[in-house]
């Protein structure tokens, strides 16, 4: 059904946030962070994300670089999905489940998003 695969999809964004946490909690910074560096594997009950492609990826325990990782994946999927942006709530509520400087970071995150906001109207 619809609403069942609509469950489905939101479980997985919730498991690809909280990924990102645990690595952000390893001071793993991916660099980046898009669909297609995300691999979905089927489990028996549930899906699972696997994060691939660490070819930009640094060591760093600063919340403007966890920041602008979440931003990064947020213009990535945003864009391939448009409309979509209750999703990305999901994602941001499962990195809020783990990550331990997820106030901060998501504080972060909203001024990178008006940093990237101004620079788009400025040209």
């Amino acid at each position: 059904s619809a609403r069942g695969e609509r469950t489905i999809l939101e479980d997985l964004c919730y498991n690809v946030g909280y990924t990102i946490g645990l690595l952000h909690n390893g001071d793993i910074i991916h660099g980046d962070l898009t669909t297609s560096n995300i691999l979905v594997m089927k489990r028996i009950d549930k899906y699972d994300c696997v994060m691939i492609d660490f070819g930009l990826s640094i060591n760093s325990s600063l919340v403007e670089d966890k920041g602008v990782d979440l931003y990064v994946l947020e213009k990535a999927f945003l864009s391939t999905h448009p409309n979509s942006q209750d999703l990305f709530d999901k994602i941001l509520a499962g990195y809020c489940s783990v990550a331990r400087a997820q106030k901060a970071v998501v504080t972060k995150l909203r001024e990178v998003r008006l940093r990237g906001r101004k620079r788009s109207m400025v040209g």
